[in-house]
């Protein structure tokens, strides 16, 4: 009798949870805030160095609250960011796998697009830097900065923890990553497992833009949205992510995903030096 108790409020707990659709059309409204120590004091470069005073700093232009508003149709994404110092418009076409991101900031706008091919060229090129400066040097702070992708492990943990996050039964769990002598990193989420999106599992994440790649290394293993996460960042910082409401009825027009005609767009390759791309800058991962 006791077993058919339990067995019964479990059923009532998770029933909620338990008919998944997946969607090809919403609008996901999402607040990032990326928290700054209390005690930062003038920070150092990944070489030691102080920060270039030649240019902009994108190393701490997303610290505070940043609203992301995510719009999805079929194979076409747009998600609006805005903070208190740039507003971006992020395009993703799935069909033709390329993104373009059109900035505007201190005054100035710009656009720049990049296919699939070559993001993974760029990371190649990337990847190979970081083995070489890991050859030369293999510290503990070296290989914090460089980490070698290819031998880091994820591991999800689920649990029996549940609450309501924006209209959805959510489930807790964390993503643990190991890397480089055994160090890890953990992100705290919660996912619904009655809701997917046909090409995307998770939103506040600026991971397509320079200097800013912060997302969810293994999300492929979760069998749902995530609607929170929570994880440490490099220099102290720490990066909460929630989404504040879903709407999954509300009609889109294709008009929403047309690239503004009257902003230059280049290629990235022609915009890595302005976001320090030459010296191993361009989307460096969490660390």
């Amino acid at each position: 009798m006791k077993n058919l108790s339990i067995f019964f409020l479990l059923s009532i707990s998770f029933s909620g949870l338990a008919q998944q659709k997946t969607y090809t059309q919403a609008i996901i409204y999402t607040t990032t805030n990326i928290i700054a120590p209390d005690d930062e004091n003038n920070e150092m470069n990944q070489n030691g160095q102080e920060p270039s005073r030649g240019g902009f700093n994108f190393r701490n232009m997303m610290d505070g609250e940043t609203k992301f508003v995510t719009y999805i149709k079929n194979d076409l994404t747009k998600t609006l960011i805005k903070s208190e110092v740039t507003k971006s418009s992020i395009f993703r076409d799935e069909l033709n796998k390329k993104t373009t991101t059109i900035m505007q900031m201190m005054g100035n706008t710009f656009g720049f697009y990049i296919t699939d091919n070559d993001a993974l060229e760029m990371q190649r090129k990337q990847d190979s830097i970081f083995a070489e400066r890991r050859k030369k040097d293999t510290t503990n702070r070296v290989n914090s900065y460089f980490p070698d992708r290819k031998k880091s492990t994820v591991e999800l943990i689920e649990t029996d923890e549940i609450k309501k996050i924006g209209g959805f039964n959510c489930k807790k769990a964390y993503l643990v990553t190991t890397k480089f002598l055994d160090n890890k990193d953990t992100t705290t989420l919660w996912y619904t497992p009655s809701l997917k999106f046909q090409n995307i599992s998770f939103t506040g994440s600026i991971s397509g833009m320079p200097g800013m790649n912060f997302g969810l290394i293994g999300v492929e293993k979760i069998n749902g949205f995530v609607m929170k996460y929570e994880s440490k960042l490099r220099r102290g910082r720490k990066l909460e992510v929630e989404v504040n409401k879903i709407e999954l009825d509300k009609e889109i027009n294709e008009k929403e995903f047309l690239i503004p005609q009257d902003v230059e767009i280049k290629p990235m390759s022609e915009m890595q030096n302005m976001f320090g791309g030459g010296r191993g800058g361009f989307m460096r991962g969490r660390d």
